[in-house]
């Protein structure tokens, strides 16, 4: 099974968390679900250099990544999927969907309102636990 390792940053505004909807995709189990943005690793580069390079690549912003979060291993049924989240912060809300369809601006307890990837879940968990 391809195995792949990405980061992704649960970025905040103030009190509200970044969701964003990914495109049509040829997995179903991941097609038009909300995710933390981010992706993968490049040979040779550190977690925090590619998700300030993915951010910058998939939203046009610059973010303040502040801590490690939480990394989760998923199963799909096509590929593992190492997942390194980071807390960041961010000075406005304005981003450009480059790969996205849509944004949410969300406090964390409305984020189970959303249609998760099943990796996103236990972030998501995480931080509606941790208030």
């Amino acid at each position: 099974m391809k195995k792949i390792e990405v980061v992704a940053g649960v970025i905040f505004y103030q009190n509200q968390v970044l969701c964003v909807q990914r495109p049509e995709n040829k997995f179903s189990y991941i097609s038009e679900k909300y995710e933390f943005p981010g992706g993968k690793i490049e040979k040779g580069e550190i977690e925090v250099d590619a998700l300030k390079r993915e951010l910058l690549e998939e939203l046009s912003i610059t973010a303040n990544i502040k801590t490690k979060f939480l990394t989760v291993v998923h199963v799909y049924p096509d590929f593992e999927l190492t997942m390194h989240s980071y807390i960041c912060e961010v000075e406005t809300k304005e981003v450009i969907l480059h790969e996205h369809i849509n944004q949410e601006w969300l406090p964390i307890y409305e984020l189970q309102k959303l249609d998760w990837a099943a990796a996103d879940l236990p972030i998501v968990n995480k931080l509606i636990k941790n208030g």
